[in-house]
């Protein structure tokens, strides 16, 4: 992998080809996912009714997550006027596309979830903010200003949408540089995604308040939005080395290289280091002072149905990725970087069945038939989506004004 290639050595124009075994799987997934969904909504029992809900919400929520952290890895790339990931670049593209009817689908499942009172109970439930009610809380009625239906859904159809479009435009504009070349639509990028991480920045914290926390209503931390955002940009990078990966492996993006994957290598390092950071902040905080009202979250989450998982839970996401990625050749070797993106999707996958398992099925988490297909049916939707999206266009963005310093990108 010589650094003296030239233009010509280069297929600039490949299209990835989505077909064979990937197309099939990821088919089959999807049905798994469906018939798993369909048994745990028919089934006579609550409890399971429930389960599958609180399934549907983390799924649809990580998958909402994952295709944000590509359209936020775009806007970095743009904003730092980054060279280096110019060759791989359509592949965070691609997630960025599907966000549209990522959110679309989550917006569906809170929707659902309020109105069958399945999902957001502990402050979406009759009586709760009626003062002469039996079931009366003095502290959801508290939060009424924000903890409301109409306020709820409108601040998911303005995050979300906002989120969208710019992934969108995003996305359109670089298709856009493939047919007429120039700077314009570079410079258009710019602008949009210096706007679009201000707004995404501001907007995330919230958006996890609402989609996540609220399920345990009253409890708060202003540390869980930047928990959730460390997890999604994790978890986002975790999925463009696994495409990254894979289509390198299939004979595709010759002109990547081990650099390339050392880069992306040392980000999903330094932001599980991170996520670590953050996660302890909030415990380490709330363990010492003792405060009844702050410490419930955690008290919920060391019974012994949830402890080891708790603890489980900060071995894959720190001590793992602490050491597999700590020695350089670890970020240069494919298959080792393939392995450790995976385990660190499950370990994320883990923390927002942590996150959220508590606040709606309490002491009746499973971990079976529900849990298992809900997440192959959301892989294999992703997985459909991303990579008929990704066979559209050519994988490399001929004309991007860093593609040569990509190339040549050596560290």
């Amino acid at each position: 992998m010589g650094t003296h290639n030239h233009h010509h050595d280069y297929n600039f124009g490949e299209k990835f080809q989505f077909a064979g075994i990937a197309k099939i799987l990821s088919l089959v997934g999807i049905a798994v996912g469906v018939v798993a969904i369909a048994f745990g909504l028919l089934s006579s029992d609550h409890i399971m009714v429930e389960r599958t809900y609180a399934n549907l919400l983390l799924m649809g929520y990580y998958f909402t997550c994952v295709c944000a952290a590509g359209a936020f890895f775009l806007a970095l790339q743009f904003v730092t006027q980054s060279g280096w990931s110019a060759g791989l670049i359509r592949i965070p593209q691609a997630m960025a596309s599907v966000l549209p009817i990522a959110a679309i689908i989550l917006f569906v499942i809170v929707g659902l979830g309020l109105f069958t009172h399945n999902l957001y109970h502990h402050w979406h439930a009759d009586g709760l903010m009626d003062p002469d009610s039996p079931h009366y809380d003095a502290l959801v009625a508290g939060k009424q200003a924000f903890l409301n239906v109409p306020g709820f859904l409108i601040r998911q159809i303005l995050f979300m949408g906002t989120y969208s479009i710019f992934a969108f435009i995003l996305a359109k504009l670089s298709y856009k540089e493939d047919l007429e070349g120039g700077l314009n639509s570079y410079k258009k990028s710019f602008k949009l995604s210096a706007i679009f991480l201000v707004i995404f920045g501001f907007t995330t914290p919230i958006w996890s308040f609402d989609t996540v926390m609220s399920l345990e209503a009253h409890w708060f931390s202003t540390m869980f939005g930047w928990y959730n955002f460390a997890a999604m940009w994790v978890s986002g990078l975790a999925v463009i080395i696994v495409i990254l990966v894979l289509l390198r492996k299939a004979g595709y993006l010759a002109w990547v290289n081990e650099n390339h994957l050392h880069d992306l290598g040392k980000l999903l390092f330094g932001f599980s280091i991170f996520w670590t950071y953050v996660w302890f902040a909030q415990f380490m905080l709330i363990w010492y002072a003792n405060i009844p009202e702050e410490t419930v979250y955690f008290y919920k989450r060391w019974e012994p149905e949830y402890k080891p998982w708790f603890w489980l839970n900060i071995i894959i996401n720190f001590l793992a990725p602490l050491l597999l990625l700590m020695d350089r050749d670890v970020k240069r070797k494919e298959g080792l970087m393939l392995f450790v993106a995976i385990l660190l999707l499950c370990g994320h996958w883990l923390d927002y069945y942590i996150m959220i398992m508590p606040g709606t099925v309490e002491n009746h988490r499973g971990f079976g038939v529900i849990e298992i297909g809900t997440a192959i049916g959301f892989v294999g939707l992703f997985t459909f989506l991303v990579m008929s999206k990704l066979s559209k266009h050519a994988l490399a963005p001929k004309n991007h004004p860093f593609l040569e310093e990509s190339l040549h990108h050596q560290i």
